[in-house]
């Protein structure tokens, strides 16, 4: 069952990639302009990564399933998923996986937008834990939160920037 519920978030992340392309041409059409392309492909490289060490180290290292652990890191992970798709709702066709910042428009205040700045990586950080813990893959887990951790400091800081928040 965990390999089904990891095949249903790459289904979901391939779907999401179909809206962001779709969403940066419009973005590109309207004007956008994108901001911090080179750390681009290594997000990419990590989020793949850990939806294959979310495989491979449960089987390679015969990680059990822990009910007092799986299931409510199952909860977590689908509180992810809402949060995520009530972020790209919220952004609308603004919304991407890349930096891409429309001139002269302001920046959105609805949804989840209306709390935090990035509410996205909220989801993103719960879910790099969560997911890999749902199996008890503890070490996918860490090494992705540690190098999340380092990309998400570049990340914020490309973003913020573009979006005048520094």
């Amino acid at each position: 069952m965990y390999y089904l519920l990891i095949g249903i978030v790459v289904l979901e992340r391939l779907a999401e990639l179909v809206v962001s392309r779709r969403n940066a041409r419009w973005s590109f059409t309207q004007g956008g302009r994108e901001f911090g392309r080179p750390h681009y492909v290594v997000m990419v490289i990590l989020h793949a990564a850990l939806l294959v060490g979310c495989l491979v180290e449960p089987a390679a290292l015969h990680r059990p399933f822990l009910p007092w652990l799986g299931w409510p890191m199952l909860v977590v992970v689908g509180l992810c998923q809402v949060l995520r798709w009530w972020c790209i709702t919220s952004l609308g066709k603004r919304w991407n996986t890349r930096v891409i910042v429309l001139p002269h428009e302001p920046l959105v205040k609805r949804g989840p937008y209306r709390f935090l700045h990035h509410p996205n990586y909220v989801a993103v950080v719960a879910e790099g834990v969560a997911l890999p813990l749902v199996h008890t893959a503890w070490l996918t887990a860490l090494c992705f939160t540690l190098a999340n951790a380092a990309l998400l400091t570049v990340r914020l800081r490309v973003e913020n920037s573009a979006l005048g928040y520094t």
